[in-house]
This record gives C-alpha cells, structure tokens and sequence, in this order.
C-alpha cells in the first residue's frame, strides 16, 4: 500500500507522467449499468484482478480535465459523479450508479477516515447539513481527486484543509 513519506514524490512523479497523456483522447463509456454488477472484480479472459492503485493512476491521469455539470467522459469534460464512475468503469471494471448519492446508497463497504486507503471513495455535504452533494476518489496522503465545480477542471485537493474538513461525511470502499 502507498503510506510513509515516499508518497508524496511517487505521487508527484506519477502526476508527472499521467498528465502527458492527458491530452490523448481516452474512449468513451457506454450506458454500462446492465454489462456488469458493483463487485465483477476480474477480467475473466486475461486473468487481470484490478488494484486500488489502478484507480488512483487514472484517477490522477484525469487532473486538469475540465468540469462539465452532467459530464462523463474525458472528451466532454466531468462532474463529480461522472468522474468517479467512469474511472472505476475503466480502471477497475466496477459499475456504479450516476449520482453521488444513488453511490451512496448502493452499497459497498463503509471506511472510518483513519482507514481510508487510495481507491476509496470519499463523500461530502457541500450544500449544508447531512446530505451526500459531491465526492472524489481518495488518492492517499490526506489527498483526494474530484470534479469540483463550472470554470474548473479534475483536480487534486487536501483533505485535511479547512474546507473539505468541514463538509466530510464519510467514505466507502467499491472495491474488496
């Protein structure tokens, strides 16, 4: 797993490498809902077992892309929620639902904050009160990668700032 002090340059490095390609156009998702459930965790034909990591790669790989309310692809731009998916679709190949708060209410594992791990995905009230409104995917480190709002782009932001403190609500791991 990513801990320790080495992550900040493996992170910065990463960063690095994927942003180059983020210029390249990336396919785009089908409606997917129906192809496979939340927990098909393997490629059958290839033997391949997604990780967290591969996750956290594309994830990261997205920074810089721009905000599109309701966007869900590389080309159209993302919003929260359509960031989250298409990654875990294409990195992973989890299918989740499209709002933060059908993901919410989906399922998956709750994860207490102390054990978030990269991969994770984290949820927040940004419109007040108790209500799933916005999330990102926990990259580690006390970072997380999200669609934060129109006139942005795909970005990496601190957990622990004063902000995304305040407006925590809990996270939840989509993969075992």
């Amino acid at each position: 797993m990513f801990t320790g002090s080495y992550m900040r340059p493996f992170l910065g490095l990463s960063l690095a490498v994927l942003l180059a390609g983020c210029a390249t156009h990336h396919g785009t998702v089908e409606n997917t809902s129906s192809s496979h459930s939340l927990w098909e965790q393997s490629d059958a034909a290839s033997g391949y077992t997604p990780r967290p990591e591969d996750v956290l790669m594309h994830a990261i790989g997205l920074v810089g892309t721009p905000y599109r309310w309701g966007g869900n692809t590389p080309d159209s731009g993302f919003d929260c929620s359509g960031l989250i998916r298409y990654v875990f679709e294409q990195s992973a190949n989890v299918s989740l639902p499209r709002t933060t708060q059908q993901m919410w209410a989906q399922g998956g594992s709750s994860v207490g904050r102390r054990q978030l791990r990269s991969g994770d995905v984290v949820f927040f009230a940004t419109n007040g009160g108790k209500q799933v409104s916005h999330a990102g995917i926990y990259v580690g480190e006390e970072r997380f990668v999200h669609a934060p709002s129109t006139g942005g782009t795909v970005r990496l932001d601190e957990l622990n700032s004063p902000y995304w403190q305040k407006v925590y609500l809990a996270a939840k791991r989509f993969m075992p």
